[in-house]
């Protein structure tokens, strides 16, 4: 399986953690309470070189019924807000518009409140991390052409949709609306459009 593209600022947020020593914070990090669980899982994801939003982590740690209860959404959101203020977790830029923020540990180490040492994960664990990070950024950049390419053709897709409906909406304003035409440019922007939604839903 193919590991999805991750962009230099998401890289960044996965190796800053890995590369600190403990962070003091004050907020308690025990064992069995929200702020440790929601901390560990979100360990978790990110040595998989993934960033969860709220429903990822709450999926991992409750199980997918729980991610349908909007109270519940609310509550863990308002725990990961306040271990933001904390600085034990980032709240990161939305990926999409219409999609949910993410979520990085700032440290795999903290001293908490407690004065208490909490680790996330081990020294092993965070060299594996490191070195897939390592090898997905030097294997970026040496295939900028496919990022760059892929770029080509969104924008060649655009403009197609673009001309085509306005090819459609010329043809409307004419004395004789010729269905040829309109036959003919609709069935272009409907296909590029489908092209362009796949490769957007890809990015």
């Amino acid at each position: 399986m193919s590991r999805p593209r991750l962009t230099s600022e998401e890289i960044r947020f996965l190796q800053e953690p890995s590369d600190a020593d403990y962070k003091a914070v004050d907020i308690r990090l025990r064992e069995g309470e929200y702020q440790y669980n929601l901390a560990r899982a979100i360990a978790s994801f990110q040595l998989e070189l993934y960033l969860p939003d709220v429903k990822d982590i709450i999926e991992r740690l409750y199980g997918e019924e729980k991610t349908n209860d909007i109270k519940f959404v609310r509550k863990i959101q308002t725990i990961l807000k306040k271990m933001e203020r904390s600085q034990v977790v980032t709240i990161l830029p939305k990926g999409k518009s219409w999609g949910l923020q993410r979520y990085a540990l700032s440290n795999f180490k903290f001293q908490d409140v407690e004065k208490n040492l909490v680790t996330f994960a081990t020294t092993k664990q965070i060299k594996q991390m490191k070195s897939l990070l390592q090898s997905i950024s030097s294997q970026q950049e040496k295939n900028p052409t496919k990022v760059s390419s892929i770029n080509l053709m969104t924008y060649i897709l655009t403009f197609i949709v673009v001309i085509s409906y306005a090819a459609i909406l010329w043809n409307f304003v004419q004395p004789m609306v010729s269905s040829i035409i309109f036959i003919l440019a609709f069935s272009i922007a409907a296909a590029c459009s489908l092209m362009l939604g796949k490769i957007l839903s890809q990015r």
